[in-house]
């Protein structure tokens, strides 16, 4: 801990940054695709699955390559936001839609495994006794699946931590701007003279990590217990 310079303190500041936005921003989205893909019978289901499940697959890279392309300038979609005053590339919003684009399978696949776990007939007497889609949805179906976003959740966070290839192509590595703890690691990695500075680093960022998990395994054997 005591080779750790100014922009180490930034950096770390930042990976917590990014990683809570992350979680946050996937939450929501992660909870609609899992409720989609466990309760909700259309047509594409299996694409959507593949699709959702895509970046558990690709190098980290191609990842951050292809959200290069969709929100640079050049695109449509990088060209409206551009207009419209909103630039993502290169800043620290680029770094939290590429960890959230990274962690997002792990996240619905913890929330669909819970929810594969409800007894249907929680939900069937909850819709015989007239409870709409939208009231099963926040009286059953939400509380049974707080395990589940729970554990997503800190997955998603952990991976949000330690982000490195997504990140650095569409964010870059700027100190004091986006330079997270694995761009500070590896630019340290790149110098003989600061073995001692990247090894801070990584025992701050084994430390973080350590404190997620076991986190996780209270938060878990709590909601357990309560079930």
């Amino acid at each position: 801990m005591t080779h750790l310079a100014p922009s180490d303190y930034d950096a770390i500041r930042l990976s917590i940054q990014v990683a809570i936005a992350a979680t946050l921003l996937s939450l929501p989205f992660g909870f609609t695709v899992a409720y989609l893909i466990t309760f909700v019978k259309f047509r594409g289901k299996v694409l959507l699955e593949v699709i959702v499940n895509l970046p558990l697959t690709l190098p980290p890279v191609v990842i951050g390559y292809f959200l290069l392309i969709l929100l640079g300038k050049k695109s449509w979609l990088g060209s409206l936001l551009n207009d419209t005053g909103i630039r993502l590339i290169f800043t620290l919003k680029a770094a939290v839609i590429a960890s959230a684009v990274v962690g997002f399978p792990l996240l619905v696949r913890s929330i669909r495994i819970c929810m594969e776990g409800i007894d249907p007939q929680l939900i069937n007497a909850s819709r015989t006794l007239g409870a709409r889609w939208h009231d099963t949805l926040l009286t059953v179906i939400l509380p049974l699946s707080l395990p589940g976003l729970v554990a997503g959740s800190s997955l998603l966070f952990a991976r949000s931590l330690g982000e490195f290839g997504a990140t650095i192509i569409v964010a870059g590595n700027i100190p004091g701007v986006t330079q997270t703890i694995p761009m500070a690691i590896y630019e340290y990695a790149s110098s003989p003279t600061s073995e001692m500075m990247a090894l801070s680093l990584c025992l701050v960022s084994v430390s973080i990590s350590l404190v997620v998990l076991f986190f996780h395994e209270v938060m878990a054997k709590k909601m357990v217990r309560k079930g």
